[in-house]
């Protein structure tokens, strides 16, 4: 689904140059949840910027379901974004003077879904994440684990192919990140692609791979065989 080549950024100011990635290169199957780790400032992120087509590569390739997209323009990238990558945040990322509702129904009006359609789907993927009954709420009516429950059912409500989940425990307390992360494992098991970025080793083991980066590099990757002997 998702194959990397030799991935260089580097970011310039009048007086220092920083590389934050150094010849990246990785391969997501179809189906695969895959977790990225490292120190802060190891290029993570970056990474999964890249991947999520909000940023673009200094140079390599970039390539999703078998189409290079790491050149193409911004309209393009939108395009393929909208249509095709889910996006779970660490801060959730939700507008405040929308209703959960309204937040998860944003996709499909980017994407021009007509509106009884759009209501069916954002009634099912809500609940589905256990979050009807709070889809009149606005996000600061809610807690931090219903906010990212929210994000996530933003992030799915129009099936994308793969799912970028960026810290998404992070400003969780224990229960409501394993919450969240059971929630992200559901969705692999029925076939979605997960890529996240994590500094969390137990987050990690959620995973069915686990790929670790320093100083912009691939430095190793392990291979996790039975998750759920990493499950609590």
């Amino acid at each position: 689904m998702l194959i990397i080549k030799n991935l260089k950024k580097f970011y310039r100011t009048t007086e220092v140059e920083t590389t934050a990635l150094n010849g990246v290169s990785m391969r997501v199957k179809e189906g695969e949840f895959v977790a990225i780790m490292g120190p802060s400032g190891c290029g993570k992120t970056t990474l999964l910027n890249i991947i999520g087509l909000l940023d673009s590569p200094d140079s390599g390739d970039i390539y999703l379901n078998g189409q290079e997209v790491g050149r193409l323009n911004e309209r393009h990238r939108a395009d393929i974004r909208k249509r095709n990558i889910g996006f779970v945040f660490q801060n959730f990322n939700l507008i405040d003077d929308l209703t959960v509702f309204e937040n998860v129904e944003l996709p499909l009006i980017y994407m021009g879904v007509k509106s009884g359609a759009r209501k069916k789907q954002v009634h099912e993927v809500l609940d589905k994440m256990q979050m009807m009954h709070r889809r009149n709420h606005f996000p600061q009516q809610l807690s931090g684990g219903q906010q990212q429950r929210a994000a996530v059912a933003r992030a799915v409500v129009n099936a994308p192919k793969l799912i970028l989940a960026d810290e998404p425990t992070g400003n969780l307390d224990s229960r409501n990140g394993r919450e969240v992360m059971q929630l992200l494992t559901a969705l692999n098991e029925q076939g979605t692609t997960i890529v996240m970025v994590t500094h969390s080793e137990h987050d990690a083991g959620y995973a069915g791979r686990i790929v670790r980066m320093l100083d912009g590099q691939m430095l190793m990757e392990n291979i996790l065989e039975d998750r759920k002997t990493v499950r609590p």
